[in-house]
């Protein structure tokens, strides 16, 4: 057995990990991303400015003025976001993509809900609830059940139900319960 050290220059500073010569600042051994320091800098910087200068910040950002009733917390918040979203080169194609398909479907009117989840019209849904058989068509405005008209699955999971259901989820078509359902299937 070693005898324990008490020479506090042979051990490791207590405010991290050890730093090795020849090595990046960080444990993979990668150089850092230029530029990240900055982004850290900048960050960090906001929470040292007064309201005035944040906003005058913003206005320099977005080209108008922040909007009114935002607090200084938020303001903050927002900034930062906007500075890591220039110096990382802003959302990725898919999320630009996602965005651009919600926006389409906002200005045609269309039915809100998961934008991961296409039902096309003419398709059936067809869930048991309690020794009943309950089907679901869907239309190209909506959907139909047991005759009747409606915006929205959750809805007619209520009916069915009695209680608050979300629709999709109790229909089957999330990726929860598809991935609960794969589970247990194993």
């Amino acid at each position: 057995m070693k005898p324990a050290i008490h020479d506090a220059s042979a051990r490791q500073p207590s405010g991290g990990p050890l730093r090795v010569p020849g090595r990046g600042s960080n444990r993979n051994g990668r150089t850092r991303k230029p530029g990240v320091s900055d982004l850290e800098a900048g960050i960090a910087g906001l929470l040292d400015r007064s309201i005035q200068e944040l906003r005058l910040a913003w206005r320099q950002l977005h080209r108008s003025g922040p909007p009114l009733g935002l607090s200084r917390d938020l303001l903050i918040r927002a900034l930062a976001y906007d500075l890591q979203e220039r110096a990382h080169r802003g959302a990725n194609a898919a999320l630009r993509r996602r965005l651009q398909r919600l926006a389409g479907a906002s200005e045609k009117g269309a039915l809100a809900g998961d934008p991961g989840l296409v039902l096309k019209a003419g398709t059936t849904l067809v869930r048991q609830w309690r020794g009943h058989t309950h089907t679901v068509f869907v239309r190209e405005d909506g959907f139909e059940y047991e005759g009747q008209h409606y915006g929205s699955l959750t809805v007619i999971a209520e009916r069915i139900t009695g209680a608050h259901w979300s629709g999709p989820r109790f229909f089957g078509l999330t990726q929860r319960v598809r991935a609960s359902v794969a589970e247990a299937g194993r």
